[in-house]
This record gives C-alpha cells, structure tokens and sequence, in this order.
C-alpha cells in the first residue's frame, strides 16, 4: 500500500500545522487507499542545515539528518502543511527539505496551506522548491483562511466545504504517487 507523509511545516511554539495535520490525517485515514501519517519535523530536532556535504551526494554524518531521511525515504508521497510566513513557507520547512534529495525524488506531493491569503504564496514556493528536488506536485491544493478557518485566529475550526478538496487533491496525490511508484520500483530492478 501507497505511504503517504503528512508533513508539519512550522516547528514553533503555538504553531497550527499540528492541528491542520492531524485535521487532515483523520479525512485521509477513511479513504482505504493508502497509508497515512503525520509527520512532524519538529520530532526531528533538525537544525540550520550542518552536513558538510551537499545533500545530492547522499553521505550523511549527523544522526538527525540520517533518522529524518530514514523517514523521508520509507514515503512514497507526501501532503506539506504549510503556514504562509511573509509571502512564503516557514524557514523550519524550507530547512527540512534542503536537508535531503534523493530521497524526495520521484514522488508526489500536494500542499495544505493557511493564512490570511490562504497559504498561497507558501504553496507557490514550495512548488518551485519541490520541483528541483524531482517531487511531483498536484494541480489542486487546500488553502484555509486565518479569518474563516481559525476562530480568533487560532482555534483551528474548518469550513466543511475544505473535505471536498482533501478529497480531490488525495485522488492526485495518490494516483502520481502510485505511477511514481511503479516507476522507481522499475528503476531499482
């Protein structure tokens, strides 16, 4: 069965992305199509990046960049919850990402953002970000409101309206990332 990560974007204190993942981890468990589970980088201690060698060579020597690809690498896809920071992803997911490569590569991902402009612009970077480390990205993606999806800005309370698109962007993320497998498993052979 399809493993698919989902991934906390913010590692701060009061952060919503736990709540956002969990919300969005309880949609995903009653489809039967794959396994889900969240994945919070902030379990993995992770800091500004400090391998002394770039991540493309794949020669890891700290032992939390080699538990967090051990993680990254048991995934065939993933969904990034992401906040919007000033215009963009958090630098804690940004960092979580750069640590990495090859073990990204050649899977999917859809994207969970909120804000105030629904985590747009986090979405839109991350799609560039993604892209040179060889992750698919889905067309359709969640976007809540700090306004509408957060009762006075931080009890997480979403819209009903929001399970529709889980459920579309779930059906993308599931079907590339069950063609990407099958690619890789092709490749190793």
């Amino acid at each position: 069965m399809l493993k698919v990560g989902i991934i906390t974007g913010s590692t701060r204190p009061g952060r919503k992305a736990l709540d956002v993942a969990k919300w969005f981890h309880a949609i995903a468990a009653t489809r039967g199509d794959a396994a889900y589970e969240v994945v919070d980088i902030a379990a993995f201690d992770l800091p500004l990046f400090d391998e002394p060698l770039p991540p493309s060579l794949g020669r890891y020597s700290k032992e939390h960049t080699k538990k967090w690809a051990a993680k990254i690498t048991s995934l065939d896809a993933f969904v990034f919850v992401t906040p919007e920071y000033n215009h963009s992803t958090s630098g804690a997911l940004k960092n979580a990402i750069d640590y990495l490569f090859a073990e990204w590569a050649n899977k999917s991902a859809g994207f969970v953002g909120y804000g105030s402009s629904l985590g747009a612009r986090a979405i839109e970077h991350l799609r560039g970000i993604l892209g040179e480390v060889q992750i698919a990205d889905v067309r359709t993606a969640v976007g809540l409101s700090l306004f509408e999806d957060f009762e006075n800005f931080t009890a997480f309370k979403p819209r009903d309206i929001h399970k529709t698109n889980v459920g579309h962007m779930l059906d993308q993320v599931v079907g590339w990332g069950t063609a990407l497998k099958t690619y890789r498993d092709a490749r190793s052979k």
